[in-house]
């Protein structure tokens, strides 16, 4: 699936294979999906719920428009709109105009509420939060939400965190319907993200977020583009901050453990990181590659601290640093208080009352994951632009990517460039496909995205 994301009118998908759910399904799992899919739904037996899931409530796309649930597409010329909102193959056009972060929230509750917890779930809540959505009205939250934020000028910054204040809203009211059904004290909680954001208008769809301080944008190998914090939350867990390496196909094997399940004879891209989370373990992972892109000639690996990248996305216009700090002068100060009684805190609180962070350790915790960086007098820069030659880093002590250490730690760089060699001999093409105008049409299925060809 490397390469650029699926198109609306796409006809290629995920390729057949056992994914997350079905292996939790084996385990006796209810396994729900509510939000986004974006992996593919020319044919529907694509969709969500032959892909192992027993429901879903969202949308097939990357994106949807919050409130008309209308998605956009302009390919060859025609631009194509149409409803992407479905409960598992049926257009759910009676929740038009509602708020869809709302939506998912409230989906989350219900399943909860109604889940018979003498059975496992795996609850899969892919927000539309806060993506962009379609071109004119990128983003979007509600006027009462938006008017919280008065400090703020900028108005598409301003409707950013109200999208924000929204999304965090729902965490709380998720974490809240686990603890009033007395599965909290049993849950696993991964909260994340898939990439970092488009700041600023190069890369299409922004949505005003920020990588502060990290380089670079979404769709980049820059630190901006690839690393997102994470919090995963379980009451055996002890809290901490980690810096140490985990890469989105862990998930996998990882929850899989959690979940009493084995792996064995089954060969992954992903590492079980479940006993480094647990205990304090090293992670087992040494390395990741980022990016792989033999179209544009692009490509980002790590090896423990070490960062190879090469290449430039847009002419070099998403390799440098964009969006605010944060910490402007007219932004108010950190609210321990409010972080301590918000709907997460108190649930979280009614749980473990004993062992919760006070505000001195939640400062602690909040210093410790906050990411700084310091410009050398004598920092070697990194214009990919500017030269064919790959870029070294030590993101243990450069995570900005400032200080190109290629030429000075030579026999480094020679290790990553024959590990990269190693990866590219398993290259799989990228696999995109012309756009199907014709036969996706909205207009052919009462203007809704809908499976279009008959397996």
């Amino acid at each position: 699936m490397q390469g650029w994301p699926l198109s609306a009118a796409e006809p290629r998908a995920l390729p057949p294979g056992k994914i997350l759910p079905q292996y939790l399904k084996d385990l006796g799992y209810t396994t729900r999906i509510v939000g986004k899919w974006h992996l593919g739904y020319y044919k529907k037996e694509l969709t969500p719920t032959y892909r192992g899931f027993d429901s879903h409530l969202g949308y097939f796309n990357g994106f949807t428009s919050y409130y008309d649930h209308i998605t956009q597409e302009s390919a060859s010329g025609i631009l194509m709109e149409g409803l992407d909102f479905r409960r598992d193959l049926s257009a759910a056009w009676d929740l038009s105009g509602r708020y869809a972060t709302d939506i998912f929230t409230g989906e989350a509750e219900r399943i909860i509420q109604e889940h018979n917890s003498s059975n496992p779930l795996f609850l899969y809540l892919s927000h539309l939060a806060s993506h962009a959505g379609n071109a004119g009205k990128l983003v979007e939250a509600p006027q009462h939400t938006i008017n919280m934020f008065h400090h703020i000028t900028e108005p598409n910054r301003k409707t950013y965190a109200a999208m924000m204040w929204k999304l965090d809203e729902s965490v709380g009211r998720v974490v809240r319907a686990l603890e009033a059904k007395g599965m909290l004290e049993n849950s696993i909680i991964v909260f994340m993200s898939d990439n970092g954001a488009p700041s600023v208008d190069v890369v299409g769809y922004q949505n005003w977020g920020s990588n502060y301080p990290l380089r670079g944008l979404k769709t980049t190998q820059w630190e901006g583009g690839v690393r997102t914090p994470a919090v995963i939350w379980s009451p055996i867990l002890e809290r901490r901050v980690s810096s140490q390496l985990i890469h989105v196909t862990d998930w996998l094997p990882t929850l899989l453990s959690a979940a009493g399940g084995s792996l064995q004879g089954i060969v992954l891209d992903g590492t079980d990181q479940w006993s480094a989370l647990v205990g304090k373990e090293a992670s087992p992972r040494r390395e990741a590659l980022l990016q792989y892109d033999e179209v544009k000639r692009t490509y980002g690996l790590r090896r423990d601290n070490w960062k190879l990248t090469n290449g430039s996305n847009y002419g070099g216009e998403a390799d440098g640093y964009y969006g605010h700090t944060g910490r402007e002068f007219s932004n108010p100060p950190y609210n321990v208080t409010a972080v301590i009684h918000s709907l997460a805190g108190e649930a979280l609180a009614s749980l473990l009352s004993s062992t919760t962070p006070d505000e001195d350790e939640i400062l602690q915790l909040r210093a410790a994951a906050t990411v700084t960086c310091s410009v050398k007098v004598d920092a070697i820069p990194c214009h990919p632009v500017k030269s064919s030659n790959p870029c070294l880093f030590d993101l243990a002590t450069d995570p900005c990517e400032t200080n190109n250490l290629a030429s000075v730690y030579p026999e480094v760089l020679h290790e990553m460039l024959d590990l990269v060699s190693n990866y590219e001999v398993t290259l799989v093409p990228q696999l995109n496909k012309p756009p199907d105008v014709e036969g996706s049409d909205p207009r052919n299925f009462n203007n809704t995205w809908s499976p279009w060809i008959v397996a």
